[in-house]
């Protein structure tokens, strides 16, 4: 079964074809000729998600998926949430993002966050939502190599490596986008 995954992120287009069985052949935005940049201009992650998915089924006519992601930090209200990925500027910089985060977190000893990843699917005329979510914290410096975005400074509840220490199966086994993407998976079966 081909589904088009309404992204050209290539890491997240990696964790994702993991954890798909084999019976699945994921088609990247680029692969179905999409390369215009989606807007998300939802304030939820969910409405993100969603947009994405409806652009795609709209203009491409495909049956698609589509995520959005959010670290949300309780200190700072929610934030980064809808904005993680532009949270420092549109330049969409990890590094940055990283650096503004623990800027803002400096002198506070809450450090609770969790990542929150929405799917919206779109198939055969219907859309359902799945919803990843894993708690954790923000450590006060980069650890580790692996994975993207905040990686290098969240470590979820329960362990004691950021999922930037984590290889990317360790790491898709238990994130927030494995969540989500286990409750697709179940449902397409």
């Amino acid at each position: 079964m081909q589904l088009v995954f309404a992204s050209n992120n290539k890491n997240k287009i990696k964790e994702i074809q993991i954890l798909l069985p084999p019976m699945f052949q994921l088609l990247s935005l680029e692969d179905i000729g999409c390369l215009e940049e989606i807007p998300e201009t939802a304030d939820t992650i969910e409405g993100n998600a969603i947009l994405k998915a409806n652009y795609v089924t709209q203009n491409y006519g495909y049956n698609c998926f589509a995520d959005d992601t959010g670290l949300e930090v309780d200190a700072l209200n929610g934030e980064p949430g809808v904005f993680s990925a532009r949270y420092a500027g549109e330049q969409r910089d990890a590094n940055d993002n990283m650096d503004k985060l623990l800027a803002n977190l400096e002198g506070k000893s809450n450090r609770n966050s969790q990542f929150k990843t929405v799917i919206a699917l779109n198939l055969d005329g219907k859309q359902n939502l799945f919803t990843g979510v894993i708690n954790g914290k923000i450590i006060e410096e980069k650890i580790g190599t692996n994975g993207f975005g905040y990686d290098p400074i969240f470590i979820a509840d329960g362990y004691y490596k950021t999922f930037a220490e984590l290889t990317l199966e360790e790491k898709s086994v238990i994130s927030h986008r494995g969540l989500a993407v286990k409750q697709l998976v179940d449902f397409l079966k």
